[in-house]
């Protein structure tokens, strides 16, 4: 996996972390979803996220979250990316502040 940092800007090309090799983004067939909520579940084979936004509103007695996006990666790509995501939430904590989710 590249470094998270690259834009991807079409034809642009970014070193990766390992080796010599050279990532080449194509962006050409790129969308954008905004996403607010986020489900992981796996299988021995595969780790899925489901994106969505939650849509609730005033609504206090049910809870409605239209899923948008499905993203399935093998174990080696999830743990990847949970690198990626946990440098770059480092990074992010270092110039703006800690975030408090309030973990239960």
């Amino acid at each position: 996996m590249a470094k998270a940092e690259s834009k991807g800007t079409r034809g642009e090309e970014e070193p990766t972390e390992s080796g010599g090799r050279r990532v080449k983004w194509d962006d050409q067939q790129l969308t954008t979803s905004y996403a607010n909520v986020c489900n992981v579940s796996s299988t021995r084979e595969e780790v899925t996220l489901l994106f969505g936004t939650n849509e609730t509103g005033l609504n206090k007695e049910e809870m409605r979250v239209r899923l948008t996006e499905r993203i399935i990666l093998s174990p080696y790509a999830a743990k990847r990316l949970a690198q990626v995501i946990g440098n770059v939430m480092a990074e992010y904590e270092k110039r703006f502040g800690p975030l408090d989710i309030g973990n239960s």
